[in-house]
């Protein structure tokens, strides 16, 4: 029901989707490291909808808010910090609609655009994520996928950027389905 009334809102959607299990041990050893790296996928991905948008909503000052669902072992001073050594690094990363000092961390119970994400990535994430009976479901996905954002056709790139790519992954025939879906 949560992901049919997503569907009928004038939203658009990108997940970052990451299989930790099969990262070589040692590859992120600092703290957050693996979390940030993986945020930084995400706002890139964030920042591309907002410049490909950007002609379609005036309104504003056409820069993004970022807010993250508090995780009480982070620092979002650090992630600050980390997101302004981006700007100095090689990114993909539309840095004009960053709005670094307005990052912000709030109580997943205190803000609907919270819950929404998390029922969006837990629609999207069925399709890949077996259930306790080795299920998958790809009925959310394909239902989401008219939200998912995506450039020229391309979703994988844009709105469902799989790490590792999914042709370094083992996926069984129903967990393929979801990159049929958007590939």
């Amino acid at each position: 029901m949560a992901i049919r009334g997503i569907c009928g809102k004038p939203l658009r959607l990108t997940t970052v989707i990451a299989n930790k299990p099969i990262i070589p041990e040692g590859t992120y050893v600092e703290k957050h490291q693996f979390y940030h790296y993986t945020c930084r996928y995400l706002i890139e991905r964030i920042s591309w909808l907002c410049r490909d948008f950007r002609p379609m909503v005036p309104e504003g000052d056409g820069r993004v808010k970022l807010v993250f669902s508090r995780r009480r072992t982070m620092n979002y001073q650090d992630f600050q910090n980390y997101m302004h050594v981006l700007q100095n690094a090689d990114t993909e990363i539309h840095w004009p609609v960053i709005d670094i000092p307005g990052i912000e961390a709030h109580d997943h119970g205190n803000r609907y655009g919270l819950q929404l994400a998390d029922l969006v990535t837990s629609g999207l994430m069925a399709a890949l994520e077996p259930d306790y009976y080795g299920n998958v479901e790809p009925r959310f996905a394909r239902s989401l996928k008219p939200r998912v954002y995506c450039r020229n056709g391309n979703y994988m790139s844009y709105g469902t950027k799989m790490f590792p790519p999914a042709d370094q992954l083992q996926l069984s025939a129903e967990q393929k389905e979801f990159v049929q879906i958007f590939g």
